[in-house]
């Protein structure tokens, strides 16, 4: 038997056919629904749209070891506290580099609205974060989607990377271990991490504590080459250790 909630998602699956995103306000007044209610529909597993930076889009399906969508409600008001930290590090004007994840987009929802700045981002929920703040330029690199982490893999680098140098710029990982430093799960991410370390000049680490000892398999790079590492908590010794011999920056 079809409940309420499958005919909303049905309405929503039927919108999406029109459009590549719907946002969540539109969503809600097409169905005559709070957002609230919208909100808790899709927060079940099985529903077959997400909603990532305030709109509502086809789930990405994906073999891969990493889901976007399956990351989207774990430790949230963890990695909504280290984000706002994290958020307090930009200033007025400068060009910031977003790298993909789920705790980037609570970077830029941390954001001031009447703060101006240039967003770089190379994922889509990243994306879709920036276009909520109305002073934000925000900058895709454009390239080959993977739907598992939602990011663009850039094809040539020549096309837009190579011409920016961005003030600051924030990271997501996996894994973040004193020795073997930061890492993540997917390999097609670090060209674009890669970037971001050798052309800009600030770099803040940014994760919650369950990354802490975790060692992935695609390496990012030793913890020498941020300047901060943001969490919610307190690192464990081995990583304040860490921190006080490369002189990493610590916000918790």
């Amino acid at each position: 038997m079809e409940t309420r909630r499958d005919e909303r998602i049905g309405q929503l699956l039927a919108a999406l056919k029109r459009s590549d995103k719907l946002h969540l306000k539109e969503a809600a007044a097409l169905l005559g629904v709070s957002e609230m209610t919208i909100r808790r529909d899709l927060s079940a597993n099985s529903a077959p749209v997400v909603l990532l930076g305030g709109y509502i889009v086809l789930e990405p399906r994906s073999a891969g070891h990493y889901l976007l969508s399956d990351q989207k409600t774990r430790l949230v008001e963890e990695k909504r506290r280290a984000a706002e930290l994290a958020a307090s590090l930009l200033q007025p004007h400068q060009m910031a580099f977003f790298d993909c994840g789920t705790t980037t987009p609570w970077i830029i929802e941390a954001i001031h609205h009447d703060l101006p700045f240039t967003g770089v981002c190379y994922s889509l929920n990243t994306f879709l974060a920036l276009q909520e703040k109305p002073l934000c330029r925000a900058i895709l690199c454009g390239g080959e989607f993977h739907a598992s982490n939602a990011i663009f893999k850039p094809l040539n680098f020549n096309e837009t990377l190579s011409n920016l140098r961005p003030d600051i710029a924030f990271y997501s990982a996996a894994g973040v271990h004193a020795q073997q430093g930061a890492t993540c799960f997917n390999l097609e991410e670090l060209p674009v991490k890669h970037w971001a370390m050798s052309h800009a000049q600030f770099h803040v680490l940014v994760v919650d504590h369950s990354k802490f000892g975790k060692v992935r398999q695609a390496s990012m790079g030793p913890l020498s080459q941020f300047d901060v590492l943001v969490s919610d908590c307190r690192p464990d010794e081995s990583l304040v250790n860490a921190a006080k011999t490369y002189q990493i920056k610590l916000m918790y």
